[in-house]
C-alpha cells in the first residue's frame, strides 16, 4: 500500500461499535470484493470493499471477516479468513497477509488460511441463531453485477437455510456515517493531496492546454504523495462542457476567456475527498464570470453554515434552494414571474442548479448516512452549489468538505485550498 500503516485502535473500536448492535446468538459475515477481470489475462486494479477494510483495515483480495460476540469460544469472536501466501505468490505478486502481519493491521488474533474456512463456519453456525449478511442499501446504489458478498451470502443460506436472516448496512449506515478523529485525518490528507494537485495545475492552466493534459497534471502531484488514485473519476470541463454534470471525456483544448470546472479529488488510505474548483483558461475572470462566480461562492458560504447537527438533509436543501433563486434573480436569470409561477416539485432556480448541495463523504464519495436521520457531530459532507448557462457558455461549480462539529460552524478541511476570485487570480498570475 502507497499510504502510512493505520493505527488498528480504529478498526478494533469499529468492530466493537457494530458488535453492541448486533442481536444475541448472532454472527456477521463481510468479503472482500472479487478481482474484476477486463479481457485475456488482464483485470481491473484491485480495490477493497469499504466495509471489510472499516471493520479490519484488511487491505487484500479474498479475505473474509467473521464477528461472533457470542461465541462460546473467546478466540472465535473475530476472525480473519485470508489466502495462504507462498513463495511463488511473493515473487509473482509481492508478499501478502501472514498471520502475524494481519494481527498487526487489524487487532484480530484468530487468523486461519482460507481453505479452512467451511471447516470453521460449519462449527460457528452451530453455535449461532442469527447470521448478519451484508447487502448494498446505499441510495444511490445501481449494482448489475454479482459481487463476491453476493455469492457468499447464497451460499451460507443454502447451506444453512434454517437460520435467521438479518441486515449489517443499516448498523453500519449509521456507523460509518459518524466519523472518528483518525478518520477525519486521513480524510484531511486526502484534502491537503488535492489541494497541493489544485495548486500544481493553476501554474500550468494556460490557454491551448488540453483538458486531459490538466487532469495528468493531477495524477502526478496525487501519486508522489502517496494517492493511489483519483478518488472517483474526475471532470475537467473548460467552457460550454462544464454544463455536462458528469463530463469526464477531458479531451478538448482549453481556450482563451473560458472557464475550466475541475471537480477532482485525491484519495488516501482508501478515504476520499471531493473539491470543485472552477477557474479561468486566461487567468483572469470577466465580469460576467466574476459576478456568477460571487453568487455560487455566497451560497457555499451561507449552506455551510446550516451544516449543524439536528437540521435534517431535505429541508437543508429547501433552505439552499432559496438561497439560489436570490442569487439567481440578482443575476437576471429567473424573475419574478418564473418564481412565483414555479413548479414545487421542480423549483425555479432547478433550471440553472439541477443538483443536490450535500452528501456524506468518507471510505466512499457518496459514503453512508441516513438521510432521514439528523445531521450530527462528525459527519462529514460536501457542500457543492453551481449555477450552470449553456446560453452563456460556462458553468460554475464550488466544493468544499465539512465536518460537523458539536456546536458552531462546521471545520472545513478544504479551508486551504484557494477559492476566492482574488487568491486565484493572484495565483495564476504570480
Amino acid at each position: 500500500m502507497k499510504y502510512h500503516p493505520i493505527d488498528n485502535k480504529l478498526f478494533v473500536k469499529n468492530r466493537k461499535n457494530f458488535m453492541s448492535a448486533m442481536r444475541p446468538s448472532s454472527l456477521a459475515v463481510f468479503n472482500s470484493n472479487d478481482m474484476y477481470p477486463i479481457s485475456a489475462d488482464s483485470a481491473m486494479p484491485f480495490e477493497q470493499h469499504r466495509d471489510i477494510f472499516y471493520l479490519s483495515g484488511v487491505d487484500q483480495e479474498e479475505s473474509i471477516l467473521v464477528l461472533f460476540p457470542d461465541s462460546p469460544k473467546e478466540k472465535h469472536r473475530e476472525i480473519l479468513f485470508l489466502k495462504e501466501t507462498n513463495d511463488h505468490i511473493a515473487v509473482w505478486e509481492g508478499e501478502k497477509l501472514t498471520k502475524e502481519r494481519a494481527l498487526e493491521v487489524s487487532g484480530i488474533k484468530t487468523v486461519y488460511w482460507l481453505q479452512d474456512m467451511e471447516k470453521v463456519m460449519f462449527e460457528l453456525m452451530t453455535q449461532c441463531d442469527t447470521v448478519y449478511i451484508n447487502t448494498n442499501e446505499h441510495y444511490r446504489a445501481s449494482v448489475e453485477t454479482q459481487t463476491r458478498e453476493d455469492r457468499y451470502t447464497d451460499w451460507l443460506k443454502k447451506k444453512y437455510p434454517a437460520h435467521t436472516v438479518a441486515k449489517s448496512n443499516p448498523i453500519l449506515q449509521r456507523l460509518r456515517s459518524v466519523k472518528d478523529k483518525i478518520e477525519i485525518d486521513l480524510m484531511q490528507q486526502a484534502c491537503d493531496i488535492t489541494n497541493k494537485g489544485f495548486r500544481r495545475v493553476l501554474d500550468f492552466i494556460k490557454p491551448g492546454v488540453w483538458e486531459y493534459e490538466i487532469e495528468a497534471e493531477y495524477m502526478h502531484e496525487f501519486l508522489r504523495n502517496r494517492s493511489k488514485k483519483f478518488a472517483y473519476t474526475p471532470i475537467i470541463a473548460s467552457g460550454n462542457n462544464a454544463n455536462v454534470l458528469h463530463y469526464i471525456e477531458n479531451n478538448q483544448q482549453c481556450k482563451a476567456g473560458d472557464l475550466i470546472l475541475m471537480d477532482v479529488g485525491a484519495e488516501y488510505a482508501n478515504y476520499s475527498s471531493d473539491m470543485t474548483r472552477t477557474v479561468p483558461v486566461s487567468g483572469r475572470f470577466s465580469d460576467r464570470q466574476k459576478e456568477v462566480y460571487n453568487a455560487v461562492l455566497r451560497v457555499k458560504d451561507e449552506a455551510s453554515k446550516m451544516l449543524v447537527p439536528g437540521n435534517l438533509w431535505e429541508p437543508y436543501h429547501i433552505e439552499v434552494g432559496k438561497l439560489m433563486t436570490s442569487e439567481l434573480l440578482n443575476l437576471g436569470l429567473l424573475d419574478k414571474a418564473d418564481v412565483q409561477n414555479e413548479n414545487p416539485d421542480w423549483p425555479a432556480y432547478k433550471k440553472y442548479f439541477m443538483h443536490g448541495t450535500s452528501h456524506h463523504i468518507g471510505l466512499d464519495t457518496h459514503d453512508y448516512g441516513l438521510l432521514h436521520e439528523p445531521m450530527q457531530s462528525n459527519n462529514v459532507f460536501t457542500v457543492e452549489p453551481g449555477i450552470y448557462i449553456p446560453e452563456e457558455g460556462f458553468g460554475i461549480r464550488l466544493e468544499d468538505d465539512l465536518v460537523i462539529q458539536e456546536s458552531g460552524e462546521p471545520f472545513n478541511l478544504m479551508r486551504d485550498i484557494p477559492i476566492t476570485v482574488e487568491e486565484i487570480e493572484d495565483l495564476m498570475n504570480s
